[in-house]
């Protein structure tokens, strides 16, 4: 049976915009303020800030008051949940093509059998 992991849904359901992956590829290079994260946007500051919640609720923003301005991060490990998902369907998916290639390998070594040296 397959675990459910609240954590890796919010985080797919965070990915899943493109306006959310732009504001983590920016913070990939280094923090910054809202204001700096807002500016390539064309959209309101607090539409905007809607897409920095449902990042912090993926636990993938992390947010801190400095002064008057709120400067956001990549929160620490972040994308573990994703990492392992995507691990573990790769090893997953190994086996079973693993497997196949075994069993195409083998009907191939029968039929081979099967039907002798040619005269």
């Amino acid at each position: 049976m397959a675990k459910h992991d609240v954590r890796l849904d919010l985080c797919f359901s965070a990915l899943g915009d493109p306006t959310r992956r732009r504001i983590v590829q920016r913070l990939a290079r280094s923090e910054a303020s809202v204001s700096e994260l807002a500016a390539p946007h064309d959209m309101a500051l607090p539409s905007f800030m809607e897409h920095l919640k449902k990042l912090e609720a993926a636990s993938l923003v992390t947010s801190r008051k400095q002064g008057r301005t709120r400067i956001c991060a990549l929160a620490p490990d972040a994308f573990a949940p994703v990492r392992d998902w995507l691990t573990e369907q790769a090893e997953i998916w190994e086996g079973r093509l693993d497997r196949f290639d075994d069993y195409v390998l083998n009907l191939t070594r029968e039929r081979g059998n099967e039907t002798g040296p040619e005269d």
